[in-house]
């Protein structure tokens, strides 16, 4: 059994969780209410417009998205009937499918990416000083990586 948090460390603990979860709300509702868009599809096209091509194989996207193979396939089948991306055969390998930017999916970033940015900075950014920025940079630089799950299900699932 894990050896309990002491005060100082439930304190951290818990002032985390709480404003995490209260800045991914604010985040979500703010940018759904301005341009429609949901946190995932706000993700997605970014990374995807950040992609080679604009473009990435279904596998590699859920694992840049720390998303399941399931849950990027439903995401990306939402985004396609709305436009936002389309779904396609890697070219150079068949059996592979790929999604794809539209060029509806980059005005739509182009669109919400001012009013995402305002919300960041005023619910967090704007509120830090250098050293709190480097300090966090720092922390989630070193446990992210160590966060994301390496699996074959997120690196060759959806090929």
């Amino acid at each position: 059994m894990a050896e309990p948090l002491d005060a100082r460390q439930q304190a951290m603990w818990r002032a985390y969780i709480d404003s995490s979860w209260a800045l991914q709300t604010r985040l979500e509702d703010e940018l759904r209410a301005a341009t429609g868009l949901s946190m995932p599809d706000y993700h997605v096209l970014v990374v995807l417009s950040e992609s080679p091509g604009r473009r990435l194989r279904m596998g590699e996207l859920a694992g840049r998205m720390v998303f399941s193979p399931s849950r990027v396939t439903y995401q990306i089948a939402q985004m396609v009937k709305r436009g936002l991306v389309r779904k396609q055969s890697c070219a150079d390998d068949g059996r592979g499918q790929e999604a794809v930017l539209t060029a509806e999916g980059l005005a739509a970033l182009e669109k919400a990416a001012p009013l995402h940015l305002a919300t960041v900075r005023d619910s967090f950014v704007d509120d830090l000083d250098d050293h709190e920025i480097a300090t966090l940079t720092a922390v989630f630089s070193r446990l992210g990586p160590r966060l994301r799950p390496v699996t074959p299900l997120l690196t060759q699932g959806n090929r």
